[in-house]
Order: C-alpha cells, then structure tokens, then sequence
C-alpha cells in the first residue's frame, strides 16, 4: 500500500522498519521537529528521523498540521492509509480524511481503558493485570475511533514500563501489518461506552515516593516510572531513583531499612533491586548498597 508514516519516539521505530520489511510503499515519514537535547542544547533528531533518514525515507517534521499548505502538502501525497504511532501532534479533520482509508493509530491499551498519553505507564501503576494493543481508526476525538484489530498480554509481577514498552512496541508493529494485510475485510467496532480510563501525561511531582502507601502501590510507582522519569526518595542526603522492585515480607515504620535493600511500608515492604544515584548509572541494588549507606531509614 501507499502509506504515510507518523511517529516520533523509540517506541514507533519498529514499527516503521515492519512496514518498509512487509513492502509497503512509504511515501513520507513525519515526525517532531529536532528538539534541544544533551549538555551542548544541541538539535538532536528524533528516533524516528534518524531510522527514516538511514532507511532513504523523505522526511517531514511540520510544527502544526493545522495550516492550509501543511493539509494540502499532506494530502497532495495520494496516500492509500496513514499509521499512526506516538506522533505526537494533534490530526485536524482534513489530514484525518485525507488518506484514502482514512489515518490508522496503533494504541498500547486495550480501549476503551488508557485512551491518552500515558497508557504503558498507568497500566502498570494501577495494577492491571493485562493490556495490549489496538489498531484504531482515528477520528477527532481523543482515542476514540472504533478498533480494528486488539492483541492482549499480561503484565508480569516485575515489570517495568521500560520492559512493557519494548514488547508492546514489536506487538504493535506485527498487528499493523496484519491489519493492513486483511484491511478490506476488517470490521471497525465501536469501543464501548463502560470502562473508559484516561492515561494522563506522566506529571514529575507523582514521582516522590510515599512510604506511608502500601508496598503494593510503592511497588506499582516504581516499576511504572521506570525508565522514566524514576521514583524516587532521598537517601542519606541524595535523591536515588529506584527503577526496579517486588513485594517481599516484612514490617517496619513507613521508610525503615529492613535488610539489605527492602524498605517497610504503610504494610508490607519492598524490596529494591535496581536503582541510580545522581550523575551515574542504573546499577543493581547490590552495586548501589556498595557506594551508599542506606542508614536506619529512607525518606
């Protein structure tokens, strides 16, 4: 088919290389402009126009698609279907109607639960047991066109957002190709009206960790931050991300050195098994105890 590709982040990468892999026509590549990144400020590229770039992809990285020439420009492509992956910006109805099948989005939720921008880490935080992907048909509301296609999985006792990322993201550039494969005879079906859940923008202030919540929820705060941004508390003066964690035994005062790295909370404890001091590395618990004194308590 004759497609238009729109993603930004690592996550969408597979995706783009599944569609150059399964023959598809990629007619342009769009993407955030480069943003300032690293010590020096500098412009760096997204992870979408570098693979785009290095694949001889022409790239197009428009700040708004809201003007008459960006829709015209997007339109004058003739594409069959655009997908849509962690592009980022805002579709208007004329870019939405442009492709001939319309614009595909592939969503890492099972919706209607976790429409909006921070699906993989909400998932994780509220203790679901399961999410997935969805191949959704855009329209103008937010995460609410009818789905396509829906592959589930369960999330495991120690995953982290980082982890369900990566798997979410190779789910969903298999289940594009397939919906784009059996695209005439696919059925969009409307989302339900019950169940719907809003994935809200992952805010810093939520990162602190409150010793005073259940080793269930610390332990949900954790692996749902990590990679990023990483709860956190302070230990001995520095303020430690803790990036990986598990429920164990154990009871204490909220904040309490138990043993080794499990830290007491409201009820229970959590046990810490990977972690990064400030300007260095993730390290294992056990690398970070070496350099650190945990003390009697953390905060």
């Amino acid at each position: 088919m004759r497609l238009i590709f729109m993603g930004t982040p690592d996550f969408s990468v597979p995706v783009l290389d599944a569609l150059v892999q399964a023959g598809h026509d990629i007619l342009a590549v769009y993407c955030q402009p480069p943003r300032p990144a690293g010590r020096g400020k500098k412009d760096r590229p997204s992870p979408v126009q570098t693979r785009a770039e290095a694949l001889g992809l022409p790239v197009r990285h428009p700040v708004s698609l809201k003007s008459a020439d960006a829709q015209t420009d997007f339109a004058a492509l003739e594409a069959d279907v655009a997908v849509v992956v962690a592009y980022g910006l805002i579709l208007p109805q004329a870019i939405l109607d442009a492709p001939q099948h319309g614009c595909l989005n592939i969503h890492a939720s099972l919706l209607p639960r976790w429409r909006g921008a921070a699906p993989i880490h909400r998932a994780i935080m509220a203790g679901d047991a399961q999410t997935g992907i969805c191949i959704m048909q855009m329209e103008a509301g937010l995460d609410t066109g009818p789905v396509l296609l829906r592959d589930a999985v369960s999330i495991s006792a120690e995953e982290t957002t980082g982890a369900l990322h990566d798997r979410l993201s190779a789910m969903g550039a298999a289940l594009i190709v397939t919906a784009l494969a059996q695209l005439p005879d696919l059925t969009p079906q409307p989302q339900p009206e019950e169940g719907v859940t809003y994935a809200a923008k992952i805010d810093k202030a939520e990162a602190r960790i409150d010793w005073m919540q259940s080793a269930q929820e610390v332990d949900r705060l954790i692996r749902g931050l990590s990679p990023f941004p990483g709860a956190w508390c302070e230990i001995a003066g520095e303020r430690v991300k803790l990036l990986g964690s598990r429920v164990v035994d154990g009871a204490g005062r909220p904040g309490q050195v138990l043993d080794g790295f499990v830290i007491a909370c409201r009820d229970g404890a959590v046990e810490v098994t990977r972690a990064q001091r400030p300007g260095k590395k993730p390290m294992s618990a056990e690398e970070v105890r070496k350099g650190l004194a945990l003390g009697p308590f953390v905060s």
